[in-house]
């Protein structure tokens, strides 16, 4: 059966949720496909805009993202958005990761042109590439064998002659290749691989998302005397690392009681101001209440600012749902705003928003609580809506969505209302 019918309601979902519907589509050339110029204006801007303004700030990646052709690592389908700032369908319920995500990890794992890189999850072979002019040598393994075969022949086709791909279950490593200086891991364990800590040398790093389904966080890892040490990068959200990974997991999220976590704010990662729980952030952070400006509850709340119209200031989550149990959902929130005013695309306007996915991650409905302009100081917001019966996940999104001004946030729940018995 065809898929066919799935691209646009797919395509819309991730555009709307990872860029709150900002971006344009490449332009077309003289004969309806775009140009190597084309293509090469779309990434300069995008590694400007998104990247850059965003905080990667090496020049070495920069540089990389700059020449790295993300458009020939995507399905046919996709490549006119292939510079938009999102999320897009690979095949096999996989992913491309968003551009500044794929930048802010090979910063993170501060490439050195003597590195020997390991790479877990190899996908579309973009992160591959991005890494390929930054080190020594990649070596990329894959579990999908149809997704691990078809990145080994674009990476051969574009010329990357240092990156070396196999098919296999990430969880075990490339033993045969071993020690490495780097580690960097593109899908999300519930707890680091053994023996990806034997094959990191002494003194080497990891990049890796580990945690719960829905709840990770990024790490940066470091070998001291074996063992690793960690410190927290950012929250994230990753596919599940399969295989030996997923039989190992010890927490699975709870698909009949949904709920939204850290929905007061209050837990942060490490030392920050980022919220723990909450990924896929721009323009956002929380602030902590005082006896001037008190949090409507807790001691903090969620703030969204934006003075570029168009631009994203959001955060997203994700979670478990199954329709054929829970029915209905009830979402609320406390929310206050300032000058917000509608950006230049349609729904651009602040909105706790709703996204049912069913089990192939294709979009089936959207829901949303709000919208909200304007100025007004806190006041409370609640909504009941229907849950698809398809409903396998949800992901909400929550911020300014190409408005400009300021959304506070604060006590945002959902639990589900009604389930069959």
């Amino acid at each position: 059966m065809s898929d066919r019918s799935t691209i646009p309601r797919v395509l819309t979902a991730f555009v709307l949720l990872l860029t709150g519907a900002r971006g344009a589509q490449i332009a077309s050339g003289q004969n309806g496909a775009p140009s190597p110029a084309d293509y090469a204006a779309q990434r300069n801007a995008m590694v400007a805009k998104e990247i850059e303004a965003a905080g990667v700030k090496n020049p070495r990646v920069l540089d990389a993202m700059r020449k790295t052709p993300r458009h020939e690592f995507m399905p046919a389908a996709y490549r006119q958005y292939a510079y938009i700032d999102a999320a897009l369908p690979i095949g096999d319920r996989q992913t491309i990761s968003p551009p500044f995500v794929v930048a802010y990890m090979t910063e993170q794992l501060n490439p050195q042109p003597t590195d020997r890189v390991l790479e877990i999850g190899t996908g579309s072979g973009y992160q591959a590439a991005v890494l390929s002019p930054l080190v020594k040598d990649v070596y990329t393994i894959e579990i999908v064998a149809q997704l691990g075969h078809r990145a080994e022949r674009t990476l051969k086709r574009l010329g990357y002659k240092n990156v070396h791909a196999r098919v296999g279950d990430g969880y075990q490593g490339w033993p045969d290749a071993a020690p490495f200086d780097k580690i960097i891991v593109t899908c999300s364990p519930e707890s680091v691989p053994q023996p990806l800590v034997d094959q990191l040398r002494e003194g080497g790093e990891m990049i890796i998302p580990v945690g719960e389904r829905y709840q990770q966080n990024l790490v940066r890892m470091t070998k001291r005397d074996g063992k690793l040490a960690s410190e927290p990068l950012q929250a994230t959200l990753f596919v599940p690392m399969t295989g030996a990974a997923e039989d190992a997991r010890q927490v699975q999220p709870d698909p009949l009681r949904p709920t939204i976590r850290n929905g007061g704010f209050e837990k942060v990662v490490g030392d920050g101001a980022d919220p723990v729980g909450w990924h896929y952030l721009r323009q956002a952070t929380t602030r902590q209440g005082d006896a001037t400006t008190p949090a409507p509850e807790g001691a903090r709340w969620f703030r969204f600012t934006n003075a570029d119209p168009g631009v994203a200031s959001q955060a997203l989550q994700g979670m478990a749902i199954d329709g054929r149990k829970v029915s209905q959902i009830k979402v609320s929130c406390r929310v206050s705003a300032e000058n917000v005013v509608a950006g230049p695309g349609e729904g651009q306007l602040p909105a706790v928003v709703i996204n049912f996915y069913d089990e192939r991650r294709a979009v089936i409905e959207t829901v949303s609580l709000g919208p909200w302009s304007g100025t007004f100081g806190w006041k409370e917001a609640n909504g009941q809506f229907r849950v698809p019966l398809a409903t396998r996940e949800a992901i909400i999104r929550v911020g300014l969505a190409g408005a400009t001004g300021r959304l506070d946030l604060d006590d945002l729940q959902l639990r589900a209302v009604t389930a069959s018995k």
